[in-house]
């Protein structure tokens, strides 16, 4: 049996997008403007990355899917999809299209000018877990996904473009420079349009400030993200970054940030292609201004800024289904310390186990076993940067770093106030060359409402490589793999961290199950903005399970 926890997903604040694109409010007054706004529930769990068991639930939209589709799910702890070989889809009738529809208004919303016949073959040829995913928002978010009219103004592929457009890459709309506005749209009355400092500490603590209180939140409103301000400092400053993509509104009377939207320069292939583009991220909207629709707004605004630099396509991440992701992958997470992750409820007690059993299943040994593995120190990022180039090109959709780029996101920089950032090499005793690395980021999440635990301490997988990826065949490979991540979960736990967090991107598919990581339910979706390709594996298969046969295609690792 494999358990579920809580993990959160550190993306582009989809809770927000949703909300900002309602179309009514239900009462709350906005004590910045007087005005009437919505004031949303807790973040749904599966918008995150994954969500708890343990608890018991009404019939959930996804169970009225399965039943729909005849789908059974595995008795086993998770709550994915499971089933016979065959394919439900293939059975798809207008009859059950309609249901699906019906429990879907964001699906039916995208298809709704088509025929029956037609609407039942776009559905056909979606996946039971791009379906599932779709339903992700629930009961009280059902209304604010009622709609994708913002995204289908926009240059992203759409559910409803044929095999034989989807395949073909390049930009989905050529924009000529001399005609992106030279100002932003107009603001709200009561808000304001404003550039963030992030070089000036007070503007950078009220960045951290409003993402502290409302980016992202697990469905019980138990867990919240608390960005450390060293984190935002290392996240949103990377070489060639501009003042201009950090994006804010304010209440023009008390000069409160209420919004924020944020992006990075990054040199993203996409197999055989480079492009200039932006990694959008931290996008976040007050709770009590969501039905204000800023999100759009923020989004066109911070399109407008990086087209007037000449950067014509951005990569995004969210947990729900948008118009439409290139890749899906999947969280999963290793519990470090079991018992302090079970009494603040983010892992449950499995059934037929006990406390005791469950601290010993998740023990690590003391000291790790690879030799030669040390720090990394800033002599290394040459060669680091060559390996980790070589190793990157095996998959489809990767960033290429130059080595300026490897030393600030790989190497601890002494003048934040906390440790961010651990990277470990390998090097050879004979040869002193380095053949391996890894690296693992720090995100804290405050725990709500318990008395014994003010936070979770997570470690994410960041980016690693091994010359073993070079051999014929992949010889050896999995076993390297699994020795190295063996050792990067006895260095996160030596400094404290209670779960280790990871995608199945790049080769995770080869160690994940092995070293007793969890599946998280749901997905994390990649877009590309104003990009055409075609779907790119994310090291899972049609039913969300983890499956080594689709390695080869995510090579980014979003923050």
């Amino acid at each position: 049996m494999i358990e579920e926890s809580k993990v959160v997903d550190p993306k582009i604040d989809e809770e927000a997008t949703k909300d900002a694109l309602n179309e009514s409010a239900n009462g709350a007054t906005d004590p910045e403007s007087g005005d009437e706004v919505e004031t949303p529930g807790p973040r749904d769990a599966d918008s995150v990355a994954a969500s708890s068991v343990g608890k018991k639930k009404k019939k959930s939209k996804k169970a009225k899917l399965k039943k729909v589709l005849g789908v059974v799910s595995k008795d086993d702890g998770i709550k994915g999809v499971s089933g016979s070989s065959s394919n439900p889809m293939n059975k798809m009738t207008s009859g059950m299209v309609e249901q699906i529809l019906t429990m879907n208004p964001s699906l039916k919303g995208e298809i709704s000018g088509k025929t029956k016949e037609e609407q039942t073959e776009a559905v056909r040829k979606m996946d039971v877990s791009e379906l599932l995913t779709g339903l992700a928002v629930g009961g009280k978010n059902q209304k604010d996904m009622a709609s994708y009219k913002f995204w289908q103004t926009q240059p992203v592929p759409r559910f409803d473009e044929t095999q034989e457009q989807t395949i073909k890459d390049g930009p989905i709309k050529v924009i000529d420079p001399d005609t992106v506005p030279k100002e932003p749209s107009k603001m709200h009355e009561g808000f304001e349009w404003v550039t963030m400092d992030l070089t000036d500490e007070t503007e950078l603590e009220e960045v951290y400030e409003l993402l502290t209180g409302h980016y992202v939140e697990d469905n019980e409103a138990m867990f919240r993200f608390n960005y450390s301000v060293s984190f935002l400092k290392w996240g949103l400053k990377s070489p060639g970054w501009r003042k201009e993509w950090h994006v804010g509104v304010r209440a023009t009377k008390s000069r409160k940030l209420v919004a924020f939207i944020s992006g990075v320069p990054v040199a993203l292939r996409v197999r055989d292609t480079t492009l200039k583009s932006t990694e959008i991220n931290f996008l976040c909207i007050h709770k009590k201004l969501r039905a204000k629709r800023l999100a759009p707004v923020l989004i066109a605004e911070i399109t407008r800024r990086c087209y007037t630099e000449g950067i014509f396509q951005a990569i995004y991440t969210a947990g729900i289904v948008l118009p439409k992701p290139v890749s899906s992958c999947r969280y999963f997470h290793r519990s470090l310390d079991w018992l302090k992750l079970y009494e603040v409820g983010f892992s449950p007690l499995p059934a037929n186990s006990t406390k005791p059993r469950q601290i010993t299943k998740y023990h690590l040994p003391s000291q790790t076993s690879t030799s030669g593995l040390r720090v990394m120190e800033q002599k290394d990022a040459p060669a680091v940067q060559t390996l980790l180039e070589y190793y990157l090109k095996r998959f489809d959709m990767a960033p290429i770093f130059d080595t300026e780029e490897i030393e600030y996101w790989l190497l601890h920089d002494d003048n934040l106030a906390e440790q961010v950032i651990w990277t470990y090499v390998v090097e050879d005793p004979d040869s002193k060359k380095i053949t391996d690395f890894f690296s693992f980021y720090c995100l804290e999440s405050s725990v709500i409402g318990n008395r014994k635990h003010e936070n979770v301490r997570a470690a994410y997988l960041f980016y690693y490589a091994t010359e073993t990826a070079f051999a014929p065949g992949e010889k050896g490979l999995k076993e390297r793999l699994n020795a190295l991540m063996n050792d990067a979960l006895i260095l996160a736990k030596k400094f404290n961290f209670d779960v280790f967090n990871a995608l199945t991107l790049l080769d995770n598919p080869l160690f994940l199950e092995q070293q007793k990581f969890g599946a998280g339910d749901g997905q994390l979706h990649y877009y590309l903005y104003n990009y055409r390709t075609s779907i790119i594996a994310g090291g899972v298969d049609a039913k969300n399970n983890v499956d080594a046969s689709q390695r080869g295609g995510i090579g980014v690792v979003m923050l």
